[in-house]
């Protein structure tokens, strides 16, 4: 628990209430101080400098998700911003940031809870392994993990957990308490535990799931997935995942501040939606991808043919999307190693956690922009698809300069 203060709350934060509606603004910014974490280090060289760019564009409109017509401006009022930033990477000139805004208490240094946006950190690490010929997409999870022998990933591959298309039993349904996406918050720490029988850290949770669809079906979004790979990743390596993060990407994209992600009780990373950073460095994350992986200092942080890979997708990763049990709202879409592609026919990306985190990148206008939120719900379509549509907007408008 957690006290009120002169930077604090009105009122204490709890297991019970950090997620609710009228803390998330505070909470976000403040994990470290609620939570065991493990920094993130950006390394010891000089981040290099971004220029800057007046520009405007809260006037420009747009087409919101509900069919109104509205504002750029007015989509970042209505949904819950805490900040959100644009970049635009000349072909000549190279980045600029053309939008930085923040509101209530945060700014450039502040760090904001990333949710699922961690997974696309996660997936930098794993291509870069994968890279190092360290991990084999292919291969068996028991490969790595004999112990998951006897869990319902006995005969899952790494790519059927990069695309979520194990046959694991497991919701996600944030609303519900019950749910497994709930339960593993329990055993990890984040939540009171409504039961003595929820196991006490992340890795006893994930070995009690079971198989209830074949392995390789359709995709299928479960957090899960996501931490089972962070669990292979430490396994394959004999190292903690914050290390290999900041060794591997977060101490070659450039980045301004060391990053955090939180831990349980035996030093498990929240891999599926644990880390937190500023809004800037996010954006150099995102240029990143943008680049083909290669970063603004100059290193590669992956291969190239791994983030070609992720806006191309599988053979048959339209038509797993396609059949997904999940209300997606994505036609043509897919999700490959853990970035979602809302629409396979146009060159935009993205990286996407609950309550309204979001990083977007547009290979045709060569625009990324990113967005820290605190919705009061988990999801809301409109918030979301009103965001995609103010920052296509945005592209279009830069692409014409």
């Amino acid at each position: 628990m957690i006290g009120s203060g002169p930077s604090r709350p009105p009122f204490p934060v709890t297991l019970d209430n950090w997620q609710s509606a009228g803390q998330l603004e505070w909470t976000f910014q403040h994990m470290a101080e609620i939570f065991a974490t493990a920094p993130i280090a950006r390394g010891t060289d000089p981040a290099p400098g971004i220029g800057r760019v007046a520009y405007g564009p809260e006037v420009l409109p747009v087409d919101r998700a509900d069919g109104q017509l509205v504002s750029v401006g007015t989509v970042m009022a209505q949904t819950n911003t805490d900040g959100w930033l644009v970049l635009h990477d000349h072909l000549h000139y190279g980045p600029s940031i053309y939008v930085e805004r923040y509101f209530s208490t945060m700014g450039p240094a502040s760090l904001h809870l990333l949710m699922s946006v961690t997974k696309s950190v996660l997936s930098m690490v794993t291509g870069s392994l994968v890279g190092q010929g360290v991990i084999d997409t292919e291969a068996p999870l028991t490969y790595y993990l004999p112990v998951l022998q006897e869990s319902g990933y006995a005969g899952a591959t790494v790519r059927q957990l990069l695309d979520m298309r194990s046959g694991i039993g497991f919701s996600e349904d944030y609303l519900d308490p019950t749910a497994e996406v709930r339960m593993l918050e329990q055993a990890f720490g984040w939540a009171p535990r409504l039961s003595p029988d929820v196991p006490g850290t992340l890795r006893e949770f994930l070995l009690t799931l079971r198989q209830s669809t074949s392995h390789g079906g359709p995709f299928s979004y479960r957090s899960c997935e996501t931490d089972v790979l962070g669990w292979v990743i430490e396994a394959a390596t004999g190292r903690r995942f914050a290390d290999l993060a900041s060794e591997l990407v977060w101490s070659r994209i450039g980045a301004e501040f060391d990053a955090n992600i939180g831990v349980d009780a035996e030093g498990s990373a929240m891999y599926d939606g644990g880390m937190s950073a500023t809004l800037g460095d996010l954006a150099r994350f995102g240029l990143t991808i943008l680049r083909g992986g290669a970063s603004i200092t100059q290193n590669q942080v992956v291969p190239q043919w791994w983030v070609e890979d992720s806006f191309i997708g599988g053979p048959d990763s339209r038509q797993a999307f396609a059949h997904s049990p999940d209300d997606t709202r994505m036609p043509g879409g897919f999700y490959r190693n853990q970035f979602w592609i809302p629409d396979g026919d146009r060159p935009v990306l993205l990286c996407l956690g609950i309550h309204g985190q979001m990083i977007y990148v547009n290979r045709g206008a060569r625009v990324v922009a990113v967005k820290l939120s605190s919705w009061p719900t988990p999801q809301d379509a409109w918030k979301l698809f009103s965001t995609v549509a103010a920052f296509d907007a945005i592209s279009a408008d830069l692409a014409g300069h």
